[in-house]
């Protein structure tokens, strides 16, 4: 049974630095990819950034480019989400999500299991 347990949200002010973390379990294929999406009151889940198990590719939606880095620890079973110079927009429920196998896709559907989800409040 897979299961993504993440940590780490809470209420920072508009430029301060924040690190999500996702502790994965039970993924048996081993080049999966993971990655997070945030969802704001109102809107729908959108894609933030994803890693590759295998080799560490990574890819960023265009507003966490320079901003937010997403990482795997050398077990391959933590991942992170480096988040600096926040941003009051950036306010939104974060969430961790795993797939196994396929490209690193930025698509809500193509992910098979996800986190709770942990709340990043930015005020300004």
């Amino acid at each position: 049974q897979v299961q993504l347990v993440e940590s780490g949200g809470g209420l920072v002010q508009a430029g301060d630095s924040l690190s999500l973390s996702c502790v994965a379990s039970g993924l048996t294929y081993s080049n999966y990819r993971l990655g997070y999406f945030r969802q704001a009151p109102g809107k729908e889940r959108e894609f933030v950034a994803a890693i590759r198990a295998r080799g560490g590719h990574t890819y960023y939606e265009d507003s966490a480019k320079g901003r937010f880095t997403i990482s795997l620890d050398n077990a391959k079973t933590t991942v992170y989400l480096q988040m600096n110079g926040l941003r009051p927009e950036d306010t939104a429920v974060y969430y961790c999500a795993a797939k196994q196998g396929g490209i690193l896709s930025t698509i809500r559907s193509d992910y098979d299991y996800w986190g709770q989800g942990t709340q990043v409040t930015v005020s300004s």
